[in-house]
């Protein structure tokens, strides 16, 4: 996992900017857009909802890679870099085997392999690096709470009824893209802490998929503003993918299927921006588990 406390908030603020840098580049975005339009993918609710599903099992990549493993490679059961494969699973890349392309923190691409394309010792049961890490606890809200403070969200607990889980809303915007906003995150305290996570996850995907506004300094775009419906599932969708990663279970398929109905076009739903907004909280919270990866070479030659 990463830890978030482990440096100054500076070198955080900088760390979280490079890491998302990536995602911001027009022509990676103009290409994932014509190959989501190109292959027709997701034109049907049902094949969202599967997409969904498979982010959420590839814990081991950022949600937007695990995204393009599932486009080159539908049906993919998992994957893993090569060194992941040799040192973790005592497994071989076999000889002729096809490499399939995500793209690497701090640097343009790197090769992963389906399962199928590796040979060696079994793998353990329930492939331990693929796996959740459990339920949530008073403390690891108590730590998001933390991690929340350190980016300017307040953590508000909250006396009411079952029917409000929480909301988040803008309190100050900072012009310097050096200094951040002031955001108040509501949740109410009297849910069990699953259920506050996942509210949690929720709101924080409303931030990130910019539904509040820009935001220079946790990096969030400045996106059209959307119908309600869209914001609820674009949201919905990144608090599915969390919180499935993290071992919390909570009625989000009950949620999206009151939005996702099988009309649902890939028009109206940005994908680029929910698999990025997921990738978002995960590293926010402290959550973020990847795949390890050999350095390039100097001939920019990718993982061995």
């Amino acid at each position: 996992m990463t830890a978030l406390t482990s440096a100054s908030g500076a070198n955080l603020h900088k760390a979280s900017v490079e890491q998302t840098d990536l995602f911001d580049d027009r022509v990676t975005r103009s290409l994932l857009d014509q190959l989501l339009d190109d292959s027709r993918l997701y034109r049907k609710g049902g094949d969202y909802q599967a997409l969904l599903d498979f982010v959420v099992r590839l814990r081991n990549f950022a949600p937007f890679n695990a995204m393009l493993l599932q486009i080159q490679k539908p049906g993919l059961s998992h994957a893993a870099s090569a060194p992941d494969w040799r040192d973790r699973f005592d497994r071989q890349i076999k000889d002729g085997a096809r490499p399939l392309l995500i793209l690497r923190p701090f640097g343009p691409v790197a090769l992963v392999y389906d399962v199928l394309d590796t040979e060696g010792a079994p793998l353990p049961d329930g492939v331990e690096a693929f796996s959740a890490e459990g339920g949530t606890t008073s403390a690891t809200l108590e730590a998001c709470s933390k991690k929340l403070a350190g980016k300017g969200i307040e953590w508000n607990r909250v006396d009411t009824g079952d029917n409000f889980a929480g909301s988040i809303q803008l309190l100050g915007r900072s012009a310097d893209p050096e200094v951040p906003s002031h955001y108040r995150l509501s949740v109410n305290l009297n849910h069990n802490a699953d259920v506050q996570f996942a509210t949690l996850t929720h709101e924080l995907g409303h931030l990130f998929l910019g539904h509040l506004g820009a935001d220079k300094y946790l990096n969030i775009p400045d996106r059209p503003r959307l119908a309600h419906r869209q914001q609820e599932l674009e949201a919905e969708s990144v608090a599915y993918v969390v919180c499935g990663r993290n071992g919390v279970e909570n009625n989000s398929k009950t949620y999206l299927a009151g939005y996702v109905q099988e009309d649902t076009t890939v028009e109206n739903l940005d994908l680029y921006q929910i698999m990025r907004a997921g990738g978002q909280v995960e590293t926010l919270l402290g959550l973020a588990a990847r795949a390890r990866f050999d350095r390039p070479s100097k001939q920019g030659a990718g993982p061995s």
